[in-house]
């Protein structure tokens, strides 16, 4: 996220967020207010994670319960609502088994190490992983790396090695970067990159990697945090290929704002990891199933997945009418993604518009200094669409003219 640097809010947080001069009170549905009263569209959803947006009806009277009765045990005993959940995401999914851990970061992490033991268990042993330019999978030392962010990365050297890094949706560069090297052992990359701009892989190149994988014998990684959980319009992005993945990374929305991370996979990937080989404290804990079987079962209670589609069709069109002539001219070069995951790719950076939106009322990101990202959550109607594009749009004009 680009923003203006303010001021810590206390002398004791260290400074490591560029943060609006906001503090947020309370929600009720797509609608938050600030510590003043003043209100706001939230059309960021605490960055795809408030699925169901904010104070939802069923959701809080279900997390008061869990935790009247049990936060947290600890993964030395059964925890009842793992197998409930993992049996949702399996049957979602079409994979077998779940790993549950608390965010995206510990997901991309256990990605990476099971591709790893892959690479040992098959007698590789320097295991080397494809990643992408633009990715980004997160901020420890090893997600870090697999990251294709210079300035994220910049002051945290050396890196971890065992990484190739190749363009989005060029099936020619991948095979040409890996020919020959018996060492790749996976292709790990966001069916749509979040931080890196909003942007897509097509789906005859996810097809295409899925079948290059199978030929050779490598583990097809799909990072999921932040397109995953029916933002798209179905479960997973990469559902819309007709592929399924052997590893598939998810956080993000699948708590509705309780931390929950997980990894799911497929038989290729299943029995990889032994007792020993892998743990977390906080992953899998009773507060956090329950928040995420309460999730996917709300989002089929009230059909999110083809609200998420509808409403998300209906905002992109929304953006591309009440900017057409700054498309026309370039000034804005594109609006992609799908669903309720939109990146709005303008010709200059466009940072300020962070403040800008927020004066006005709207809740919004900047990332990869030029593309404004709407992740609204999941409950989005078309109405607040219309509004989301009643109060961006002239805001963008405005940014441009300034400029021209």
């Amino acid at each position: 996220m680009t923003v203006a640097a303010t001021a810590p809010s206390s002398p004791h947080v260290m400074n490591t967020y560029g943060r609006l001069p906001i503090a947020l009170s309370h929600g009720q549905g797509c609608r938050v207010w600030d510590t003043t009263g003043k209100q706001y569209l939230d059309a960021l959803g605490g960055i795809a994670v408030n699925t169901l947006g904010h104070n939802h009806p069923k959701l809080v009277p279900a997390l008061q319960d869990q935790i009247s009765k049990i936060i947290h045990s600890s993964n030395y005993y059964h925890v009842p609502n793992q197998e409930v959940l993992a049996q949702m995401l399996v049957e979602r999914s079409g994979l077998t088994n779940v790993f549950f851990c608390s965010t995206g970061l510990e997901a991309n992490e256990a990605a990476l190490k099971l591709a790893r033991k892959f690479g040992h268990d098959k007698g590789i042993e320097r295991p080397e992983i494809v990643v992408y330019e633009k990715a980004f999978h997160g901020r420890s030392i090893a997600t870090l790396s697999a990251t294709g962010n210079p300035k994220v990365q910049a002051g945290f050297g050396p890196l971890v090695e065992g990484f190739i890094r190749v363009p989005v949706n060029n099936i020619d560069a991948l095979k040409a970067a890996t020919e020959g090297n018996a060492n790749v052992v996976a292709v790990f990359f966001e069916a749509i990159q979040g931080e890196g701009g909003v942007n897509p892989m097509h789906m005859d190149y996810l097809r295409e990697v899925r079948a290059l994988c199978d030929q050779r014998d490598w583990l097809l990684m799909i990072d999921e945090v932040q397109c995953g959980m029916g933002r798209t319009g179905k479960w997973f992005a990469h559902q819309w290929a007709g592929i399924k993945p052997d590893v598939m990374p998810l956080a993000k929305g699948l708590g509705s704002g309780v931390p929950v991370g997980a990894v799911v996979a497929g038989p290729k990937a299943a029995t990889i990891f032994a007792p020993g080989n892998h743990g977390t404290t906080f992953g899998g804990n009773p507060l956090a199933m329950r928040a995420g079987v309460e999730t996917i079962r709300i989002m089929e209670e009230d059909g999110l997945l083809a609200n998420a589609a509808s409403v998300g069709a209906h905002l992109k069109a929304g953006l591309a009418l009440a900017l057409k002539d700054e498309l026309a001219s370039g000034a804005v070069k594109e609006i992609r993604g799908q669903g309720l995951m939109l990146g709005i790719d303008l010709a200059q950076p466009c940072g300020a518009l962070v403040q800008r939106a927020a004066d006005a009322g709207l809740l919004i990101s900047v990332t990869a200094d030029t593309v404004v990202r709407l992740v609204p959550p999941l409950i989005l109607s078309a109405a607040e669409a219309d509004e989301i594009v009643a109060i961006l749009c002239p805001l963008i004009s405005a940014l441009l003219k300034e400029t021209a």
